[in-house]
């Protein structure tokens, strides 16, 4: 996992360069168990 800084307000998670989840896309935080479903899904 790596933090990649960014601006605007921005946050995402990327799982081997792929977008898994997105705050500009949802307009809020992500709770924990939703970015461990979104992995989980991938792999």
């Amino acid at each position: 996992m790596e933090l990649i800084p960014a601006s605007g307000g921005i946050f995402e998670v990327t799982v081997n360069e792929e977008k898994i989840y997105s705050k500009k896309e949802t307009g809020k935080f992500p709770q924990v168990e939703e970015i461990i479903n979104k992995m989980d899904e991938k792999f």
